[in-house]
């Protein structure tokens, strides 16, 4: 295990699976994550404008490195319907090397 204090895990949540793959496919193609996983079907529960709130959604897991988070917010936030979209960053403590090593690649312009 190597330290990832230079790599981060986003989570963004989609009202639906085109929506995901839109902006996965923005972030990928911007270069500003190396790898965008869909977790669709996901039930969230939430307060909304003072009520309790479900619905179904797609989960999108970004991972990225520290320098790109900037750009990745301002392309998710652009892009997303939501008034206000889901943009949680998870920094990383450890990691394979090889691993790592691929999101550096993977997200140099």
């Amino acid at each position: 295990m190597q330290a990832a204090n230079k790599f981060a895990l986003v989570l963004v949540t989609a009202p639906d699976l085109k929506t995901a793959r839109l902006l996965a496919k923005a972030a990928l193609q911007a270069r500003l994550a190396a790898c965008a996983n869909l977790v669709p079907k996901i039930e969230s529960h939430y307060w909304w404008q003072g009520k309790l709130e479900r619905s179904n959604e797609v989960l999108v897991l970004f991972k990225t490195s520290e320098a790109r988070l900037a750009g990745l917010e301002k392309c998710i936030l652009g892009k997303h319907p939501y008034d206000t979209p889901e943009f949680l960053v998870m920094p990383l403590s450890k990691g394979a090397e090889r691993y790592l090593a691929w999101i550096g690649k993977s997200v140099e312009i």
